[in-house]
């Protein structure tokens, strides 16, 4: 036979779904194994697909494969027989040869193509595969998406929505077009496979009309769904913050006839999702819980192990077995700081709840927790390349870690300084953001690195190193300037929700790049964000109007000359409405006392909104001598709503009646989040601006650090009393 003839027969035969093991498949493989070095490209991309649809993937004939791709790639130009190689590879590649096909893909792959749809959804399945977010390729490909509308179908939609999950990349254009499309033919799906297709792409961004439709409908096709499907259904209702307590119950009812066909990691999935989702089935649970303890009886695997005992500790009322604290005791030396995480959580959680009731239970745990601290500091001593400690923390989260190996971290990357490049500077910056450590060796070297090589560093990933110097109040000139003369001649890089919280970064920072100001706030602009916010998931949702929010405060307290108009009293009044805040204890004690302080209870008030909607601790009005003066004998207009004082003169002019010399003060209390967490415990950006605005208000501020007020220094109620007479009268 022909080389192309043995390879076109292969291929048929697999789509007739012959066995891989079938005698002529195996005679097939085998044959066009020997003739590999003369197979034409055209010949070895589908043989390399023959062997992908066969789940060969670390088979020895990939390897030859990607040998001879790597010595031909100069000579591909046909971009879908790249992709189907690049797919089939993907397995067996290095790093080095990973960039150079990424390179090759960027030159072939044609934005204005709509041909190249195809290809396209194969370099997003090549990215997954080597779990790389590399952004120049993925915005390709999004691009090329965008431009077919017509050859995009539920089963695409719902394919590429997965793909960019699992690389934690998002679109609001696709998005949008997608939902338009979606919700066009929404009553043509009604077969369960496509059905939960749908829920998965529509259900988190549909308003509330069709949202309502998709839950009415998935109840009522409960029954008819596969296993794989109800954990479909399930991961995005937790997605949605779905309480719809009718089709939870639905879901939990079908699950017993599936739990058994689920594989390990399945049931920690299905774990997560039936208790974020807040589900009361016990039955349900107490299934469950046996399914997992069979596995973690036999479990092997690390990252299997902590993950059981990570959903266990979930499960209610669950009450602790010894073989599960032994077998974790078993696998700490083998584990990984993410997997370590896990297991001090779940025993943390047990021990907080006294959940261990065998004989010395808590000193067994106490000493656990112990070898699992020095399996964490053993595991740091070790490391020695900072991008595998940075892909080992990326995920971690929790008090064990911040309270154990925080510090500990952070100095581990101060003594792997060296390797910080432009390809690690932003995962660097995200994990200091997360830990809220304020290092200036790893700030200035980190802000060197991205001013050399900003032409490298993709935008998106620019706004994540600004954001960590924002956040943490870290000043540095000429980084700041470098990278935003970069970024404002690279706009089009970011969508119209990131130059919203690109700007409010920014004007934290105390920058207000004009040409950014002015394309924020535009009606065109305006018009396009409401149209994206309408498809954006929830929280991020809630976080872009905040930003949007603030940034306009700061625009027109800061920057007056752009005659930017506020328009966010509506927004801000509703805000307040719905998260009215109560007088906690402490505002409560504070408040006695400034009333002994300043000589009655008329002349301070708690919890007072301001101009632009700060909310401030408590006010107080001294005039120029020092003197306190009454709100009610000044007749200072105040309105009190629901437990916080609410000025008339919220637009400025009722401040003219206060008599000459007099001086508003601010007092504000800072707690921990207020603060950098080392040992500097500097003040983050957030309060810092806060201040400032509340100072270009006409208040004097009084900002009263935790660690003060707290300390030993202050334990009496006449040392808290001479404190804050010192902060109100010793202000200059």
């Amino acid at each position: 036979m022909e080389d192309e003839a043995i390879v076109d027969t292969l291929y048929s035969i697999l789509r007739l779904n012959v066995e891989d093991h079938d005698s002529l498949a195996e005679a097939l493989v085998t044959e066009a194994w020997k003739r590999l070095e003369r197979l034409s490209l055209p010949a070895l991309s589908k043989f390399t697909l023959c062997l992908y649809k066969q789940h060969r993937h670390f088979n020895p004939i990939i390897g030859q494969v990607a040998h001879i791709v790597d010595m031909k790639l100069d000579s591909i130009q046909d971009v879908r027989i790249l992709s189907v190689l690049m797919v089939g590879i993907s397995d067996v590649i290095s790093q080095s040869f990973r960039d150079r096909l990424l390179h090759k893909a960027e030159q072939l792959l044609e934005e204005e193509n709509e041909g190249h749809f195809n290809y396209a959804k194969r370099m997003l399945q090549f990215l997954h595969n080597v779990k790389l977010k590399y952004h120049p390729l993925l915005e390709k490909c999004n691009k090329i998406f965008l431009k077919s509308a017509s050859r995009l179908d539920i089963h695409s939609i719902s394919n590429i929505f997965g793909l960019y999950e699992q690389l934690g990349f998002d679109n609001a254009e696709f998005r949008l077009l997608a939902n338009q499309l979606l919700s066009e033919t929404i009553d043509d799906y009604y077969h369960p496979e496509i059905f939960a297709k749908l829920f998965f792409a529509l259900g988190p961004m549909a308003g509330s009309r069709v949202r309502e439709r998709l839950l009415v409908t998935a109840a009522h096709m409960a029954e008819e769904f596969s296993s794989h499907q109800v954990l479909v259904i399930l991961k995005t209702m937790k997605k949605m913050k779905c309480r719809n307590s009718h089709l939870l119950e639905k879901m939990a009812s079908v699950l017993h006839k599936h739990l058994d066909s689920y594989h390990v990691l399945q049931l920690v999935k299905l774990t997560q999702y039936l208790t974020g989702l807040r589900c009361r089935n016990l039955e349900l649970f107490a299934k469950l819980k046996m399914l997992l303890l069979g596995y973690l009886k036999s479990s092997v695997i690390p990252a299997d192990t902590a993950a059981i005992i990570r959903v266990l500790a979930m499960l209610p009322s669950f009450q602790v077995e010894e073989m599960i604290t032994n077998k974790a005791a078993a696998v700490l030396p083998q584990c990984s700081l993410h997997h370590l995480n896990c297991i001090a959580t779940a025993l943390v959680k047990w021990n907080h709840h006294d959940q261990l009731h065998w004989q010395n239970s808590s000193e067994l745990c106490a000493k656990l927790l112990q070898k699992l601290n020095d399996c964490g500091f053993e595991r740091l001593q070790k490391t020695n390349s900072l991008n595998l400690l940075l892909e080992e923390v990326t995920h971690v989260n929790g008090e064990w870690f911040e309270e154990v190996l925080n510090e500990e971290t952070v100095a581990m990357c101060q003594r792997l300084i060296d390797q910080i490049t432009w390809t690690n500077v932003s995962p660097l910056s995200f994990f200091l953001k997360k830990t809220n450590h304020r290092c200036p060796a790893l700030f200035d070297r980190i802000a060197s690195v991205t001013v050399e090589n900003t032409d490298k560093i993709h935008p998106s990933e620019i706004y994540f190193i600004l954001f960590l110097f924002s956040a943490l109040n870290y000043d540095n000139e000429e980084f700041f300037k470098g990278c935003i003369q970069h970024l404002t001649s690279n706009l089009s890089y970011f969508e119209i929700y990131q130059l919203v919280l690109l700007g409010h970064v920014l004007a934290v920072a105390g920058y207000f790049p004009p040409i950014l100001i002015t394309t924020i706030f535009n009606v065109s602009f305006l018009s396009k964000l409401d149209a994206q916010l309408k498809v954006l998931p929830d929280t991020l949702k809630q976080r872009v109007c905040s930003r949007l929010m603030k940034l306009n405060r700061a625009v027109c307290l800061e920057c007056p000359e752009f005659h930017i108009p506020w328009f966010h009293e509506q927004y801000c009044q509703r805000v307040f409405h719905n998260s009215m805040s109560r007088i906690n204890p402490l505002r409560q004690h504070v408040h006695r006392m400034l009333t002994e302080i300043l000589g009655g209870s008329q002349y301070s008030r708690v919890s007072v909104l301001t101009p632009y909607y700060y909310e401030i601790d408590f006010e107080c009005v001294l005039d120029e001598n020092k003197k306190p003066l009454s709100y009610m004998a000044q007749n200072i207009p105040l309105d009190d709503v629901g437990g916080i004082h609410l000025r008339h003169d919220i637009k400025d002019e009722g401040r003219k009646a206060l008599p000459p010399g007099a001086q508003r003060i601010a007092l504000e209390f800072l707690d921990s989040r207020a603060f950098s967490k080392d040992y500097s415990r500097h003040l983050k950006g957030e309060p810092a601006v806060k201040k400032r605005h509340l100072e270009m208000l006409g208040y004097q501020v009084v900002q009263i650090p935790h660690f003060e007020w707290n300390s030993m220094a202050m334990s009496t109620k006449g040392e808290q009393l001479e404190y804050l007479r010192q902060q109100l009268y010793g202000i200059q």
